[in-house]
Parts: C-alpha cells; structure tokens; sequence
C-alpha cells in the first residue's frame, strides 16, 4: 500500500510565531506560568503588565537567552533554535546592547556580520538601518556620543539589521523622552506598513493603545486576558460605566467604605463601575452618610487602565 504524499505547509500561511505550555522558573519563583499565545501575520501584540510580570523572561526565553523548563517555541513552524527561526526573528532587548566607542556604522556593521550578512547585502542593509534610524547623519559617530534617544534608535536598527520577520521588541523606550518616544513609535509604524509580525512588551497603557492590535496582560507570569482594547474593555464591564471618586482624607475607613461598596481605592482615588448613571446618587448619599468628604468625583467609559485595575486589583505601575 502506497504511502500518503507529504504535504508540505507554505511558510506564509504558518504562524508567525507560536508559544504554547512555556514555563520558566528561577528557584521557587516561576517567573513565566504555562504561557501560550499566537502572533498573527503582520499583527503587532502587546504584552502588557507591570516591571517583574514575566514580559523580560517571556522574550529572552523565545529567543534562547534562557532555558524555559516546559514548553514549545516555533517560527513559521520551525523550532526557535533552528538556523530558519534565528534567520526569522529579530531581538531588541530592552538593555543597551552597543559598542559604545565604535561608530553607528560599524556597530551596524558589526551585527549584520554576526548574521551572515557580507559585502553589498551588508552595506544595503546598514544604510537602511541608518536610515530607518534617522542617523543616517550620524553614521560616524561613536555611540558614546549619542543621546538617549539616538542610542535607542540604533539598538533597534541592530535588531533589524538582518530584516527579519518577525520582531521582538522589550520595552524599547525605556528612559526616553516623550520627543524621542514618539519618534520610536513612528519607526515601529513604519515596521507595521511593511507587514513586519511584532511582539511589543511595555508597562505603558498609552504605548499598548497607539501601537498594538491586540494586547495580552501579563501578571505573574500568566496571561489573564487577551484581545483588542475594546474586547479587554468589553468582557471586563460590558456596557457599565465607571466612576472615579476622590476623598479629602483617604482613610482606613475611607478604605473600608469603598470595599463595602464593591470599589477599588488606588492612592486616595475610588473605582466603581455602575450599570446607570443615576446611581452616582447612591453613592453620593452613602458617602455622606457614613461621613466622608468627597473632593471630586467623575463618571467615564471604562479604559485599558481599568480592565488592568479590574483584573489584577492594582496599577500598572506599582
């Protein structure tokens, strides 16, 4: 009996990237849980979630620089440690990773060797790196001249030096300024127009919200929602509304109202959601009642801040 043809899967229809089951642990602490996830063609996804929620160890773990415990990683199918994924995937960490007295041109240079790129592939690649970059200008400068923002930029291109498909970018605009912010997040646009598959991790809501198609929040290792802003907003408070109270003196007992009423207190300001606006009334009487002086108070469309708060009982930042 003849045996059934191979048939073999073009790489353009393969996930870009694919993690399932991964887990990594440093003594007792587990710092990623049993992750699984998809990056989608061309889509960029979020990992959003506080400093130590796992989105480092994440990252470093797909692109080998940790040894997860359990778990699969695959690159339009092929194991992440195959020669084809490395080639597909491209690592910005979210530390300097530049030699600081060789030039923008030769770090670039320098990276793009590391990849097998040689001669004119090499120079067509740095000068587009350069250019990406906006350092075109700076190309003879030694990186320890540079700015901040300059030196983040180049460590970006170095990433992308052997164009690969797929991105991951850790916290890219770590100690920036909000100028040079907004030209990082014009460079990743432009990655987005050119159909480049990106995992962008941040602890910055207004990062995830320009940049991201979908988002994953990442707390303690573990995914605990997933979608688009709207669908995270969605599935946390449907069609409730939220509203923000501030207390003159938030108290213990402030503390103890607040959490009697279904509310989250967050440095003196309280979270309710409601179902109609009319209950603000309720709220206000109770409040008086039990004597305590509200400075303001506000009613608003839940946010991607909220569903955080909503899911993990604090803020991003804490």
């Amino acid at each position: 009996m003849a045996s059934a043809p191979v048939v073999s899967i073009p790489s353009s229809l393969l996930l870009p990237l694919r993690v399932e089951g991964l887990v990594k642990r440093f003594g007792e602490l587990t710092a990623v849980d049993g992750i699984t996830l998809e990056l989608k063609s061309g889509e960029c996804l979020g990992l959003l979630g506080p400093n130590g929620a796992g989105k480092s160890t994440l990252i470093r773990s797909i692109v080998g620089r940790v040894i997860p415990d359990a778990g699969t990683v695959t690159v339009f199918g092929d194991r992440a440690d195959s020669a084809g994924a490395r080639m597909a995937l491209g690592w910005v960490p979210q530390d300097l990773a530049l030699y600081p007295k060789l030039t923008c041109r030769e770090n670039l240079e320098a990276f793009g060797q590391y990849h097998g790129l040689r001669r004119a592939d090499l120079k067509t690649a740095v000068a587009w790196c350069l250019d990406w970059a906006a350092l075109t200008d700076r190309a003879h400068e030694p990186v320890k001249n540079l700015s901040g923002g300059m030196k983040r930029r180049l460590n970006m291109a170095a990433g992308l030096i052997h164009r690969p498909k797929v991105m991951l970018m850790d916290e890219p605009t770590v100690g920036v300024d909000p100028q040079a912010r907004n030209r990082i997040f014009e460079m990743i646009e432009k990655l987005r127009g050119e159909g480049i598959s990106m995992i962008y991790t941040t602890h910055y809501m207004e990062e995830a919200e320009r940049l991201c198609d979908r988002i994953a929040i990442i707390d303690h290792g573990r995914i605990i929602a997933l979608g688009t802003k709207d669908e995270l907003v969605q599935n946390a408070f449907a069609s409730r509304s939220e509203v923000l109270a501030r207390f003159a003196n938030a108290d213990d007992s402030v503390a103890a109202w607040v959490k009697e009423r279904g509310g989250i207190l967050e440095n003196g300001i309280a979270r309710f959601t409601i179902d109609h606006a009319t209950e603000i009334a309720g709220l206000l009487e109770s409040a008086a009642k039990a004597g305590h002086e509200l400075a303001d108070i506000s009613l608003r469309k839940p946010n991607l801040e909220s569903v955080f708060l909503h899911l993990t009982g604090r803020e991003l930042r804490d």
